[in-house]
């Protein structure tokens, strides 16, 4: 016998509400319009310990070592009532089930949807293809062609259980079962809708828009109420959860709130300062490069970043300053190359070493922009 407990990651004193997560948690994995069609077996099973163990009198024949869904067990339909109903009459037996509901709420669905950063920065709607099952517009959900409505078993007279005799330990034995002619619901459709098979619903590809909130991170996950899966019997929609990935940009890092882009600028202009325009997301931005920039420093533009998640503020640009050194050099940029080295490093005779980054000394660049000018 399958262990229901153990396919769906759960202790055998679970309560209801564990259950009902346990299962919304497996039947996300293993959905084959997400894992694949190779799941699909595996997704049946889960389903299966869910209908078990999220109904009582299944969960109590199961835990007594009977499985409901395994229709060679003989005792479909068992409770202790049955037992009781041989030997103190019809008072104790569970012949007073219900009949099946056709109408059942879907599952919940899984999709991705991929955005650039840009809108990660400012929010937006994407769009996501999703393929589930969607309400059957040829029969309304009713499962009955032509408008017709399911009418009382033949068979159960509507009880949709039906007494049988099983073989038990203490030998045979009258319980219930659901019939078979309607499978338990009590009512049968003689005309059953040809699109959808009687079911209430197909198989549909949807086009779903998806708000992306400003500052969604990459691989946050966002929940739309109602546009999940549509149940048996055009039963109410489960929800749907949205994977969110952001692409990489070509121009921007993203950390946290904040962007990092890097520039590549020439010595001079780092020695004397410069202002340059930067691309943005908010549009053409000038950056002042500030005389005396070193290597690697970083010059920030305020409030351009990333908007924070439920708030108006913004992060920063972080701009990464590298710094261009010239290999080839014409006689009298050599010469004026020279001229800095004879006043300035006439008395280096060493370099500094460290486990560190070391500090540039103060007034380098301003001797350089000295000699240019």
């Amino acid at each position: 016998m399958a262990d229901y407990y153990e396919l769906l990651g759960i202790t055998r004193d679970a309560s209801d509400d564990d259950i009902k997560r346990a299962y919304r948690k497996m039947s996300r994995k293993y959905h084959p319009d997400i894992a694949g069609p190779e799941y699909e077996n595996k997704f049946k099973e889960v389903n299966n310990a869910y209908e078990v163990l999220s109904d009582p009198q299944k969960r109590q024949m199961y835990d007594a070592g009977v499985d409901p869904n395994n229709p060679n067990s003989g005792a479909q339909g068992f409770d202790v009532g049955d037992i009781f109903g041989q030997f103190f009459g019809s008072g104790f037996s569970g012949s007073g089930q219900q009949p099946i509901p056709r109408t059942q709420p879907g599952r919940d669905a899984l999709a991705d949807v991929t955005i650039d950063l840009k809108m990660a920065v400012f929010g937006g709607t994407a769009h996501a293809q999703i393929h589930t099952f969607g309400l059957c517009q040829t029969c309304g959900g009713s499962g009955a062609e032509k408008g017709e409505k399911p009418v009382t078993c033949p068979v159960c007279k509507g009880q949709g259980y039906a007494q049988k005799v099983v073989r038990t330990l203490l030998g045979q034995m009258m319980t219930t079962a659901p019939c078979e002619r309607c499978e338990g619901h009590g009512t049968i459709i003689e005309h059953p809708c040809q699109d959808c098979q009687g079911h209430g619903r197909v198989r549909v590809r949807r086009d779903v828009g998806v708000t992306v909130p400003a500052g969604v991170a990459d691989g946050s996950r966002l929940r739309l109420v109602s546009q999940g899966e549509v149940g048996e019997g055009g039963g109410s929609a489960g929800d749907l959860y949205i994977d969110v990935h952001i692409k990489a940009d070509k121009l921007y890092t993203r950390d946290g709130d904040d962007l990092h882009c890097w520039i590549s600028v020439p010595m001079t202009w780092a020695v004397l300062g410069h202002d340059v325009e930067l691309e943005t997301f908010d549009g053409q931005r000038e950056l002042a490069v500030p005389a005396g920039c070193q290597p690697g420093d970083v010059v920030d533009l305020k409030d351009l970043g990333v908007t924070k998640m439920g708030s108006q503020d913004r992060g920063d640009i972080l701009v990464h300053v590298m710094v261009q050194i010239p290999t080839k050099l014409s006689e009298q940029e050599s010469s004026l190359i020279e001229q800095f080295a004879a006043s300035h490093d006439s008395n280096a005779h060493e370099v500094a070493q460290s486990s560190k980054p070391l500090q540039g000394r103060k007034g380098l660049f301003g001797k350089i922009k000295d000699i240019f000018s």
